[in-house]
Protein backbone atom coordinates (compact mmCIF):
# COMPACT_ATOMS: atom_id res chain seq x y z
CA UNK A 1 0.00 0.00 0.00
CA UNK A 2 3.08 2.29 1.37
CA UNK A 3 4.51 1.69 -2.26
CA UNK A 4 1.81 2.35 -4.24
CA UNK A 5 1.26 5.53 -2.66
CA UNK A 6 4.72 6.72 -3.32
CA UNK A 7 4.36 5.26 -6.63
CA UNK A 8 0.95 7.46 -6.97
CA UNK A 9 2.71 10.34 -5.97
CA UNK A 10 5.56 10.46 -7.61
CA UNK A 11 2.93 9.90 -10.78
CA UNK A 12 2.00 13.15 -9.29
CA UNK A 13 4.46 15.50 -8.98
CA UNK A 14 6.00 14.49 -12.52
CA UNK A 15 3.04 15.82 -13.96
CA UNK A 16 2.77 18.94 -11.85
CA UNK A 17 6.14 20.15 -11.92
CA UNK A 18 6.58 20.52 -15.42
CA UNK A 19 3.35 22.65 -15.05
CA UNK A 20 4.86 24.84 -12.03
CA UNK A 21 8.11 24.80 -14.05
CA UNK A 22 6.07 26.75 -17.02
CA UNK A 23 4.29 28.91 -14.69
CA UNK A 24 7.56 30.25 -12.99
CA UNK A 25 8.89 30.96 -16.46
CA UNK A 26 5.85 32.72 -17.33
CA UNK A 27 6.01 34.29 -14.17
CA UNK A 28 9.87 35.18 -15.19
CA UNK A 29 9.04 36.54 -18.59
CA UNK A 30 10.08 40.04 -19.19
CA UNK A 31 6.51 42.58 -19.91
CA UNK A 32 6.60 44.53 -22.79
CA UNK A 33 5.44 48.24 -21.65
CA UNK A 34 2.79 49.05 -24.28
CA UNK A 35 3.11 52.79 -24.18
CA UNK A 36 6.93 52.85 -23.83
CA UNK A 37 6.71 51.30 -26.86
CA UNK A 38 4.26 53.23 -29.13
CA UNK A 39 6.39 56.11 -27.95
CA UNK A 40 9.54 54.75 -29.11
CA UNK A 41 8.49 53.85 -32.39
CA UNK A 42 6.99 57.12 -33.17
CA UNK A 43 10.08 58.82 -31.85
CA UNK A 44 12.44 56.66 -33.98
CA UNK A 45 10.33 58.00 -36.90
CA UNK A 46 10.68 61.14 -36.08
CA UNK A 47 14.48 61.33 -35.30
CA UNK A 48 14.79 59.65 -38.99
CA UNK A 49 12.28 62.09 -40.67
CA UNK A 50 14.79 65.40 -39.32
CA UNK A 51 17.34 63.73 -41.80
CA UNK A 52 14.94 63.04 -44.71
CA UNK A 53 13.51 65.32 -45.48
CA UNK A 54 13.97 67.92 -42.91
CA UNK A 55 18.13 67.89 -43.13
CA UNK A 56 17.99 67.59 -46.85
CA UNK A 57 15.71 70.13 -47.43
CA UNK A 58 17.31 72.86 -44.79
CA UNK A 59 20.83 72.67 -46.73
CA UNK A 60 19.42 72.23 -50.12
CA UNK A 61 17.86 75.41 -49.88
CA UNK A 62 20.72 76.84 -49.02
CA UNK A 63 23.35 76.08 -51.19
CA UNK A 64 23.21 77.46 -55.22
CA UNK A 65 20.35 75.73 -57.27
CA UNK A 66 22.88 73.75 -59.15
CA UNK A 67 23.97 71.89 -56.20
CA UNK A 68 20.68 71.28 -54.46
CA UNK A 69 20.59 67.64 -55.89
CA UNK A 70 24.01 67.02 -54.77
CA UNK A 71 23.28 68.17 -51.05
CA UNK A 72 20.41 66.03 -50.60
CA UNK A 73 21.46 63.08 -52.78
CA UNK A 74 24.52 62.95 -49.67
CA UNK A 75 22.18 62.77 -47.27
CA UNK A 76 19.94 60.20 -48.49
CA UNK A 77 22.95 58.41 -49.20
CA UNK A 78 24.65 58.46 -45.90
CA UNK A 79 21.17 57.40 -44.45
CA UNK A 80 21.59 54.02 -46.80
CA UNK A 81 25.24 53.50 -45.55
CA UNK A 82 25.26 54.34 -41.94
CA UNK A 83 21.81 52.50 -41.61
CA UNK A 84 23.81 49.09 -43.24
CA UNK A 85 26.99 49.42 -41.08
CA UNK A 86 25.41 50.38 -37.77
CA UNK A 87 23.42 46.80 -37.86
CA UNK A 88 26.81 45.22 -39.22
CA UNK A 89 29.25 46.64 -36.19
CA UNK A 90 28.28 49.88 -35.41
CA UNK A 91 25.74 49.00 -32.50
CA UNK A 92 27.72 47.01 -30.97
CA UNK A 93 31.26 49.17 -31.11
CA UNK A 94 28.62 51.96 -29.53
CA UNK A 95 26.33 49.91 -27.30
CA UNK A 96 28.43 46.35 -26.25
CA UNK A 97 29.37 46.27 -22.29
CA UNK A 98 31.59 43.77 -22.62
CA UNK A 99 34.74 43.91 -20.16
CA UNK A 100 33.40 47.21 -18.62
CA UNK A 101 33.28 48.24 -14.85
CA UNK A 102 32.46 51.15 -13.54
CA UNK A 103 35.56 53.07 -11.72
CA UNK A 104 38.17 50.94 -14.67
CA UNK A 105 40.09 52.47 -17.47
CA UNK A 106 40.59 49.94 -20.20
CA UNK A 107 39.69 49.57 -24.01
CA UNK A 108 36.47 48.97 -23.26
CA UNK A 109 35.93 52.27 -21.71
CA UNK A 110 36.84 53.89 -24.95
CA UNK A 111 34.90 51.32 -27.76
CA UNK A 112 32.13 48.45 -27.61
CA UNK A 113 32.94 45.17 -28.26
CA UNK A 114 31.66 43.06 -30.95
CA UNK A 115 29.71 40.81 -29.15
CA UNK A 116 26.63 42.37 -30.83
CA UNK A 117 28.12 42.52 -34.58
CA UNK A 118 25.43 41.88 -36.84
CA UNK A 119 22.82 42.07 -34.53
CA UNK A 120 23.45 38.81 -32.81
CA UNK A 121 20.83 37.70 -30.56
CA UNK A 122 18.08 40.27 -31.39
CA UNK A 123 15.05 38.76 -31.75
CA UNK A 124 11.43 40.03 -31.50
CA UNK A 125 11.67 39.06 -27.52
CA UNK A 126 14.95 41.03 -27.09
CA UNK A 127 14.09 43.84 -24.74
CA UNK A 128 15.65 46.90 -23.06
CA UNK A 129 15.25 49.82 -21.13
CA UNK A 130 15.76 51.58 -18.13
CA UNK A 131 12.87 50.90 -16.16
CA UNK A 132 9.31 49.97 -17.92
CA UNK A 133 10.72 47.31 -21.38
CA UNK A 134 10.65 47.93 -25.47
CA UNK A 135 12.05 46.00 -28.26
CA UNK A 136 15.49 46.44 -28.42
CA UNK A 137 15.08 46.32 -31.92
CA UNK A 138 13.62 49.47 -31.46
CA UNK A 139 16.17 50.55 -29.52
CA UNK A 140 18.39 50.00 -32.41
CA UNK A 141 16.77 51.63 -35.11
CA UNK A 142 16.23 54.77 -32.44
CA UNK A 143 19.76 55.29 -32.29
CA UNK A 144 20.26 54.08 -35.70
CA UNK A 145 18.69 57.04 -36.37
CA UNK A 146 21.06 59.63 -34.45
CA UNK A 147 23.71 57.86 -35.75
CA UNK A 148 22.90 58.57 -39.41
CA UNK A 149 21.73 62.47 -38.97
CA UNK A 150 25.65 63.20 -36.89
CA UNK A 151 27.37 62.62 -40.37
CA UNK A 152 24.54 64.33 -42.23
CA UNK A 153 25.49 67.59 -40.17
CA UNK A 154 28.51 67.68 -41.87
CA UNK A 155 27.90 67.89 -44.91
CA UNK A 156 27.16 71.63 -44.70
CA UNK A 157 30.13 72.48 -43.60
CA UNK A 158 31.81 71.85 -47.14
CA UNK A 159 28.70 71.87 -49.04
CA UNK A 160 29.24 72.57 -53.32
CA UNK A 161 32.67 71.20 -52.97
CA UNK A 162 33.85 67.29 -51.96
CA UNK A 163 33.77 64.08 -54.53
CA UNK A 164 30.77 62.21 -53.77
CA UNK A 165 32.80 59.61 -53.75
CA UNK A 166 35.19 60.71 -51.21
CA UNK A 167 32.20 61.94 -49.10
CA UNK A 168 30.98 58.21 -48.56
CA UNK A 169 33.64 56.47 -47.87
CA UNK A 170 35.04 59.43 -45.60
CA UNK A 171 31.55 59.05 -44.14
CA UNK A 172 31.61 55.48 -43.82
CA UNK A 173 35.51 56.11 -41.84
CA UNK A 174 34.37 58.74 -39.42
CA UNK A 175 31.34 56.87 -38.53
CA UNK A 176 33.90 53.76 -37.20
CA UNK A 177 36.51 55.87 -35.81
CA UNK A 178 34.83 59.10 -34.22
CA UNK A 179 31.26 58.50 -33.99
CA UNK A 180 30.61 55.41 -32.66
CA UNK A 181 33.42 55.31 -29.94
CA UNK A 182 32.09 58.56 -29.26
CA UNK A 183 28.56 57.55 -28.24
CA UNK A 184 29.98 54.56 -26.18
CA UNK A 185 32.39 56.51 -23.96
CA UNK A 186 29.18 58.81 -23.27
CA UNK A 187 25.88 56.32 -23.25
CA UNK A 188 26.96 53.20 -22.71
CA UNK A 189 26.85 52.95 -19.16
CA UNK A 190 29.40 51.84 -16.07
CA UNK A 191 32.70 51.90 -17.57
CA UNK A 192 31.94 54.02 -20.35
CA UNK A 193 34.71 56.65 -19.95
CA UNK A 194 32.95 60.36 -19.79
CA UNK A 195 30.21 58.12 -18.33
CA UNK A 196 32.28 57.48 -15.38
CA UNK A 197 33.43 61.14 -15.75
CA UNK A 198 29.33 61.92 -15.33
CA UNK A 199 29.20 64.09 -18.26
CA UNK A 200 25.45 65.15 -18.60
CA UNK A 201 24.66 64.16 -22.55
CA UNK A 202 20.82 63.53 -22.15
CA UNK A 203 20.33 63.18 -26.21
CA UNK A 204 23.76 63.90 -27.92
CA UNK A 205 25.17 67.51 -27.42
CA UNK A 206 28.49 66.55 -27.01
CA UNK A 207 27.74 62.91 -28.68
CA UNK A 208 25.64 64.19 -32.21
CA UNK A 209 26.36 68.06 -32.08
CA UNK A 210 29.89 68.98 -30.70
CA UNK A 211 31.27 65.78 -32.86
CA UNK A 212 29.45 66.64 -36.09
CA UNK A 213 30.57 70.53 -35.77
CA UNK A 214 34.11 69.82 -34.91
CA UNK A 215 34.29 67.50 -37.65
CA UNK A 216 32.81 70.22 -40.09
CA UNK A 217 35.61 72.98 -39.39
CA UNK A 218 38.44 70.42 -39.90
CA UNK A 219 36.37 69.46 -43.54
CA UNK A 220 36.27 72.85 -44.55
CA UNK A 221 39.81 73.71 -43.70
CA UNK A 222 41.21 70.71 -45.63
CA UNK A 223 39.61 71.19 -48.26
CA UNK A 224 39.80 74.59 -48.73
CA UNK A 225 37.60 77.55 -49.85
CA UNK A 226 34.91 77.80 -52.34
CA UNK A 227 36.02 78.80 -55.19
CA UNK A 228 35.35 82.84 -55.30
CA UNK A 229 34.62 82.79 -51.28
CA UNK A 230 34.20 85.57 -50.03
CA UNK A 231 33.66 88.01 -52.54
CA UNK A 232 31.17 86.38 -54.83
CA UNK A 233 27.62 86.25 -54.20
CA UNK A 234 26.55 82.49 -53.00
CA UNK A 235 22.89 83.41 -51.53
CA UNK A 236 20.77 80.65 -50.77
CA UNK A 237 18.72 79.71 -54.16
CA UNK A 238 14.99 78.53 -52.20
CA UNK A 239 14.73 80.02 -48.76
CA UNK A 240 11.41 78.55 -48.85
CA UNK A 241 13.13 74.88 -48.51
CA UNK A 242 15.18 76.12 -46.04
CA UNK A 243 12.11 77.12 -43.62
CA UNK A 244 10.41 74.19 -44.45
CA UNK A 245 13.24 71.71 -43.51
CA UNK A 246 13.75 73.98 -40.59
CA UNK A 247 10.18 73.45 -39.63
CA UNK A 248 10.66 69.57 -40.03
CA UNK A 249 13.47 69.77 -37.56
CA UNK A 250 11.89 71.35 -35.15
CA UNK A 251 8.84 68.85 -35.21
CA UNK A 252 11.30 65.66 -35.43
CA UNK A 253 13.51 67.45 -32.43
CA UNK A 254 10.85 66.43 -30.29
CA UNK A 255 11.51 62.94 -31.18
CA UNK A 256 15.34 63.12 -30.97
CA UNK A 257 15.24 64.64 -27.19
CA UNK A 258 11.80 63.53 -25.70
CA UNK A 259 12.50 60.07 -27.13
CA UNK A 260 15.73 60.17 -25.59
CA UNK A 261 13.59 59.54 -21.95
CA UNK A 262 13.51 56.21 -23.33
CA UNK A 263 9.78 55.82 -22.15
CA UNK A 264 6.74 57.85 -22.31
CA UNK A 265 6.87 59.03 -18.45
CA UNK A 266 7.82 62.73 -16.64
CA UNK A 267 10.97 63.00 -18.03
CA UNK A 268 9.80 62.90 -21.67
CA UNK A 269 7.37 65.19 -21.21
CA UNK A 270 9.52 67.91 -19.16
CA UNK A 271 11.89 66.68 -22.36
CA UNK A 272 9.35 68.48 -25.08
CA UNK A 273 8.65 70.92 -22.89
CA UNK A 274 12.28 72.49 -22.80
CA UNK A 275 12.72 71.81 -26.41
CA UNK A 276 10.02 74.22 -27.97
CA UNK A 277 10.77 76.90 -25.15
CA UNK A 278 14.69 76.64 -25.50
CA UNK A 279 14.11 77.13 -29.48
CA UNK A 280 11.43 79.11 -29.35
CA UNK A 281 13.41 81.63 -27.32
CA UNK A 282 16.65 80.99 -29.62
CA UNK A 283 15.15 81.88 -32.67
CA UNK A 284 13.95 85.14 -30.93
CA UNK A 285 17.25 85.75 -30.00
CA UNK A 286 18.75 85.12 -33.53
CA UNK A 287 16.39 87.22 -35.01
CA UNK A 288 16.70 90.24 -32.58
CA UNK A 289 20.48 90.13 -32.68
CA UNK A 290 20.46 90.22 -36.43
CA UNK A 291 17.93 92.97 -37.00
CA UNK A 292 19.77 95.28 -34.06
CA UNK A 293 23.15 94.36 -36.36
CA UNK A 294 21.83 94.08 -39.70
CA UNK A 295 18.90 96.54 -39.86
CA UNK A 296 16.19 93.93 -40.74
CA UNK A 297 15.46 90.81 -39.41
CA UNK A 298 16.11 87.33 -42.08
CA UNK A 299 14.18 84.27 -42.85
CA UNK A 300 17.37 82.61 -43.11
CA UNK A 301 18.28 83.97 -39.55
CA UNK A 302 15.44 82.82 -37.94
CA UNK A 303 15.58 79.25 -39.38
CA UNK A 304 19.38 79.29 -37.96
CA UNK A 305 17.86 80.60 -34.50
CA UNK A 306 15.77 77.28 -34.66
CA UNK A 307 18.17 74.87 -34.82
CA UNK A 308 20.48 77.01 -32.65
CA UNK A 309 18.01 76.29 -29.88
CA UNK A 310 18.05 72.80 -31.04
CA UNK A 311 21.19 72.01 -30.65
CA UNK A 312 21.56 74.00 -27.55
CA UNK A 313 18.72 72.37 -25.58
CA UNK A 314 19.71 68.77 -26.51
CA UNK A 315 22.42 67.84 -23.68
CA UNK A 316 20.36 69.48 -20.61
CA UNK A 317 17.02 68.38 -21.60
CA UNK A 318 16.28 65.49 -19.31
CA UNK A 319 18.02 67.49 -16.70
CA UNK A 320 16.98 71.37 -16.81
CA UNK A 321 13.87 73.15 -16.50
CA UNK A 322 11.89 75.21 -18.32
CA UNK A 323 13.69 78.78 -17.38
CA UNK A 324 16.83 77.25 -17.77
CA UNK A 325 15.52 76.54 -21.03
CA UNK A 326 14.46 79.94 -21.59
CA UNK A 327 18.43 81.05 -21.31
CA UNK A 328 20.05 77.95 -22.67
CA UNK A 329 17.55 79.41 -25.63
CA UNK A 330 18.31 83.15 -25.84
CA UNK A 331 21.89 82.31 -25.67
CA UNK A 332 22.34 79.96 -28.20
CA UNK A 333 20.40 82.55 -30.79
CA UNK A 334 23.15 85.33 -30.03
CA UNK A 335 26.03 83.28 -29.34
CA UNK A 336 25.15 81.21 -32.89
CA UNK A 337 24.51 84.23 -34.35
CA UNK A 338 27.70 85.94 -34.00
CA UNK A 339 29.87 83.03 -34.21
CA UNK A 340 28.06 82.32 -38.06
CA UNK A 341 28.76 85.99 -38.79
CA UNK A 342 31.31 87.66 -36.76
CA UNK A 343 33.63 85.41 -36.42
CA UNK A 344 33.21 83.39 -39.46
CA UNK A 345 34.35 86.77 -41.48
CA UNK A 346 37.49 87.66 -39.14
CA UNK A 347 38.89 84.30 -39.17
CA UNK A 348 37.74 83.67 -42.86
CA UNK A 349 36.48 80.04 -42.74
CA UNK A 350 34.36 78.79 -45.62
CA UNK A 351 32.08 76.79 -42.99
CA UNK A 352 29.20 76.40 -46.20
CA UNK A 353 26.45 76.30 -44.22
CA UNK A 354 27.23 77.08 -40.84
CA UNK A 355 27.80 73.77 -39.58
CA UNK A 356 30.02 74.63 -36.82
CA UNK A 357 29.11 78.19 -36.19
CA UNK A 358 25.16 76.28 -35.44
CA UNK A 359 26.20 72.73 -34.21
CA UNK A 360 29.77 73.19 -33.04
CA UNK A 361 29.24 76.14 -31.01
CA UNK A 362 25.54 75.61 -29.84
CA UNK A 363 26.84 72.41 -29.06
CA UNK A 364 29.44 73.29 -26.72
CA UNK A 365 27.76 76.33 -25.83
CA UNK A 366 24.51 73.73 -24.55
CA UNK A 367 26.88 71.22 -22.90
CA UNK A 368 28.65 73.82 -20.60
CA UNK A 369 25.44 75.19 -19.21
CA UNK A 370 23.59 71.98 -18.55
CA UNK A 371 26.30 71.71 -15.50
CA UNK A 372 24.54 75.11 -15.01
CA UNK A 373 20.63 74.53 -15.37
CA UNK A 374 20.87 70.82 -14.23
CA UNK A 375 21.25 71.93 -10.87
CA UNK A 376 18.17 71.98 -8.32
CA UNK A 377 18.69 75.16 -7.10
CA UNK A 378 18.56 76.71 -10.38
CA UNK A 379 15.02 74.80 -11.41
CA UNK A 380 16.60 71.55 -12.76
CA UNK A 381 16.18 68.21 -12.29
CA UNK A 382 19.01 66.78 -12.34
CA UNK A 383 21.15 65.57 -9.30
CA UNK A 384 23.89 68.34 -9.25
CA UNK A 385 24.66 69.82 -6.15
CA UNK A 386 27.76 71.59 -6.75
CA UNK A 387 27.23 73.86 -10.10
CA UNK A 388 31.27 74.44 -10.26
CA UNK A 389 32.26 71.10 -10.38
CA UNK A 390 29.78 69.69 -12.93
CA UNK A 391 30.23 72.67 -14.82
CA UNK A 392 34.52 71.37 -14.80
CA UNK A 393 33.50 67.74 -15.70
CA UNK A 394 31.08 69.46 -18.85
CA UNK A 395 34.16 71.20 -20.03
CA UNK A 396 36.09 68.10 -19.69
CA UNK A 397 33.74 66.16 -21.96
CA UNK A 398 33.76 69.07 -24.28
CA UNK A 399 37.62 69.19 -24.44
CA UNK A 400 37.81 65.51 -24.56
CA UNK A 401 35.58 65.42 -27.58
CA UNK A 402 36.93 68.66 -29.44
CA UNK A 403 40.54 66.98 -29.49
CA UNK A 404 40.02 63.53 -30.12
CA UNK A 405 37.20 64.27 -33.19
CA UNK A 406 39.31 67.14 -34.98
CA UNK A 407 42.99 65.29 -34.52
CA UNK A 408 41.06 61.98 -35.85
CA UNK A 409 39.01 63.96 -38.66
CA UNK A 410 42.20 65.56 -39.51
CA UNK A 411 43.99 62.58 -40.17
CA UNK A 412 41.17 60.59 -41.90
CA UNK A 413 41.06 63.50 -44.49
CA UNK A 414 44.22 63.77 -44.90
CA UNK A 415 44.87 59.91 -45.88
CA UNK A 416 41.95 60.01 -47.93
CA UNK A 417 43.24 63.52 -49.92
CA UNK A 418 46.64 61.22 -50.74
CA UNK A 419 44.85 58.03 -52.00
CA UNK A 420 41.75 59.36 -53.85
CA UNK A 421 41.61 62.96 -53.59
CA UNK A 422 38.47 65.44 -51.94
CA UNK A 423 37.77 67.98 -53.81
CA UNK A 424 36.40 68.56 -57.20
CA UNK A 425 38.00 70.41 -60.26
CA UNK A 426 37.65 74.39 -60.14
CA UNK A 427 35.73 73.14 -63.83
CA UNK A 428 32.62 70.64 -62.29
CA UNK A 429 32.60 73.37 -59.41
CA UNK A 430 31.68 75.87 -61.68
CA UNK A 431 29.70 73.64 -63.68
CA UNK A 432 27.40 72.23 -60.64
CA UNK A 433 27.77 69.17 -58.60
CA UNK A 434 24.41 68.55 -59.77
CA UNK A 435 25.97 67.92 -63.19
CA UNK A 436 29.05 67.03 -62.44
CA UNK A 437 28.42 64.37 -60.22
CA UNK A 438 25.22 63.10 -60.87
CA UNK A 439 24.39 64.50 -64.38
CA UNK A 440 21.40 65.43 -63.15
CA UNK A 441 19.84 69.01 -62.82
CA UNK A 442 17.68 70.30 -59.99
CA UNK A 443 15.81 72.67 -62.30
CA UNK A 444 15.35 71.52 -65.95
CA UNK A 445 13.46 74.57 -67.61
Amino acid sequence: MTLRKFAGLGALLSFVMPSLAMAADEVAAPVLNAGDTAWMLTATALVLFMTIPGLALFYGGMVRSKNILSVMMQCFAITGLISILWVIYGYSIAFDTTGMEQGVVNLNSFVGGMGKAFLAGVTPASVTGPTALFPEAVFITFQMTFAIITPALIVGAFAERMKFSAMLIFMGVWFTLVYAPIAHMVWSGNGGLMWDWGVLDFAGGTVVHINAGIAGLVACLVLGKRKGFPTTPMAPHNLGYTLMGAAMLWVGWFGFNAGSALAANGTAGMAMLVTQIATAAAALGWMLAEWLTHGKPSALGIASGVVAGLVAITPAAGTVGPMGALVIGLAAGVVCFFCATTLKRKLGYDDSLDAFGVHGIGGILGAILTGVFAAPSLGGFGTVTDIAAQVWIQCKGVGFTVIYTAIATFIILKVLDAVMGLRITEEEEAVGLDLAQHNERGYNL
